[in-house]
Formats: structure tokens, sequence, C-alpha cells
């Protein structure tokens, strides 16, 4: 059995491929179960064990990872995650994956692959909130797919901003990100706005958004806790990576749908019905266009499958 640590991730993975391989792996016929997420600690405490089982024709896989947000006060990894693949016809185990770093590259893919259906052609003004380790992998993936001109990055530690842009010129040198100290200044010009922070309260609100503007949020996976208001969710054609998942944990749909703002049906499809054709993205360039995602199976064991084939 192969055992493909970080390092060999970061060497394996690149983002047009792994996006081209979700695309395909969303178009095709797939099981990927509801996550099993259970909490670890008593009272109100976040601390979680999670497992997210898929299969396909090829491979079995399925991710633990642990979420316990203690951790950043001793600057320790909030996430820790492994990924174990089988072989699908026989069985037999294949690899453990480091899944903390696959874990960046797959959610990062799947935001622009999400943001390749929804955002416009012309979109050229991209804004990015969060600092933590996803954040440089989110801007690489999102400008894979389109050609910004601009792109801010907003958090709470201006140091945490400038070493997320400094990440990034590592890998693309001739990135000119830039520091956002106004946050509603810079969602109001945004052609896309992508979260991934440890947000509980709204961040993003329904009257900062211009028609037109693409929106995802990653960070949060708690009912009551959402990253955008509940304006923004009801005056945008919403679509889910998801929908058993994020009807289970995403505070962002859940809290509208107990207000009354929304229903189930307020949900446009899946990341599965947008690669397969089922449902379609964009429809007019006015429209407001929003992607909630708690993560999925499928996304792992593709971009686990990538670096099997690779090694």
């Amino acid at each position: 059995m192969k055992i493909i640590g970080r390092e060999e991730v970061e060497r394996s993975l690149d983002f047009p491929s792994l996006i081209d391989a979700l695309r395909a792996a969303f178009a095709g016929s797939t099981d990927t179960p509801r996550r099993s997420v259970h909490r670890i600690s008593g009272g109100d405490s976040p601390d979680a064990f999670a497992l997210l089982p898929a299969w396909n024709h090829e491979h079995i896989g399925v991710k633990a990872f642990t979420y316990l947000p203690g951790n950043a006060a001793q600057g320790r990894p909030v996430l820790h995650s492994q990924i174990l693949m089988f072989d699908r016809r026989t069985g037999v185990p294949m690899a453990l994956v480091d899944g903390t770093s696959t874990t960046c590259w797959r959610t990062a893919a799947v935001a622009a692959l999400a943001a390749d259906y929804l955002a416009r052609r012309d979109a050229k003004r991209l804004l990015f909130c969060g600092t933590g380790p996803l954040a440089p992998y989110m801007i690489l993936a999102h400008s894979t797919v389109r050609s910004y001109e601009s792109v801010g990055v907003w958090g709470r530690d201006r140091q945490k901003i400038e070493r997320t842009v400094a990440a990034v010129q590592a890998v693309r040198p001739d990135f000119a990100g830039t520091v956002v100290d106004d946050l509603e200044r810079a969602a109001r010009s945004a052609d896309v706005i992508s979260c991934a922070t440890g947000a509980r309260e709204p961040l993003i609100r329904g009257d900062w958004i211009q028609p037109g503007t693409h929106t995802d949020f990653f960070g949060n996976h708690e009912r009551n806790a959402r990253e955008c208001d509940s304006d923004l969710v009801a005056a945008a054609r919403v679509y889910v990576d998801s929908r058993a998942n994020v009807l289970n944990e995403a505070g962002e749909i859940l809290i509208p749908m107990a207000e009354g703002r929304i229903d189930e049906s307020h949900i446009v499809g899946e990341l599965a019905d947008l690669c397969s054709g089922r449902v379609a993205g964009r429809q007019r360039a006015h429209d407001v266009t929003l992607f909630k995602s708690v993560g999925t199976a499928l996304a792992d064991l593709v971009a686990a499958g990538v670096m099997l084939h690779r090694a």
C-alpha cells in the first residue's frame, strides 16, 4: 500500500487537470452517501470527527478528519485528515493519502469548477475573503477558470493577508493581489466573491451585491453560523455541492429556511447537475449566483485517484 504524503500531493496535482477530472466525475455515475459528522466534546464545543465515503467504478475511498478549532490559539492546525483508498474490484487497500493538503486542492478546484458555470465570462475583479491555509489554493484555482485583472484579499489580520498574497506569488510571480481594508466597498465592485473564513455571523450582505455577481461560501459547516446574510441567499440563484450535506449542515441555507425566506426548492441544483447539463448555470448577465459547499467525498475520491494514477 502506498503512503502519499503532503509533499507528493503538492507535486502531483495541478488545477487544470484536477478541475477537468472533477467535471467528468460529477457528470458521471458515482455513489456518495451523506457524510457523518460526530461531536467529540460536550456542551457547545465545535470539536468534531468526520467520515466521508465515496466510490466509483475504479476506487472506494473514505476520508477521515478531525476538526478542533481550539488548536488555532495554540498555533496548531485546526484540521487533520487522511484518505484511505481501496481497489473497487478487489477491495484491496491501495493507498493512504494526506487528506489535509488534498482537501485544500479539491476544495479550491470545486470552487473554480462551480465558478466556471456560474461566473460571468467577462468577470475581471475577484474578492477573496479569508487568510487560512486554503486561501492561496482558492485564489489560484479561481484564476484558472477566469482571467482576473484584479484580486483583492480581505482578512482580519493584515499580516496574514500579506502572507496569503506572498504564498500566491510564490506560485505565480506575476500575481498582483491587493490588501482589502474596506470589505463593503470591495464587495460592491467585485464580479466574483469567494469566502473561506471562520466567521459565524454574516460577512457579505445582500445589499452590497451588484447584479451579475457570483458568490461562493466554503468556510462554514455549522447549522447556526453563516458567512452571508439571508437577503443575499433569497436574491440569488443558489447551487450547492451536495444537497444532502448542505441541508444537514449549512447555516447559509438553513437559517433563511427557518426564517421562511426560502424553501428547499430555492436550490436550483447540485454541482453534478451543472456538470451533467441537467440544470443550467448562469442564464442572464445580471443574475446573482451563489454556490454553497460543505464538502463532498466525491471530490476527495477524484483528487486521490488522480494522485494514484500519477504515482
